[in-house]
């Protein structure tokens, strides 16, 4: 299986109020532990990064 690739884009900005990175979508915890974490875990975190844009483009669109 290939590496888990980084989602950060580059804009590595953390919303304090949602403790959220707006390139990303990673919590500052998920950020953190990024290096080290396992494939399993990376994917787990890219999940939520994916609900989480999700999320933001439906509360934006209202």
């Amino acid at each position: 299986m290939a590496a888990v690739d980084s989602p950060c884009i580059g804009i590595c900005q953390l919303d304090l109020a949602a403790d959220l990175c707006i390139g990303c979508f990673r919590t500052r915890d998920e950020v953190a532990v990024w290096g080290t974490a396992s494939d399993e875990v990376k994917r787990d975190i890219l999940a939520k990064t994916r609900e989480r844009r999700v999320d933001s483009k439906e509360r934006n669109l209202r």
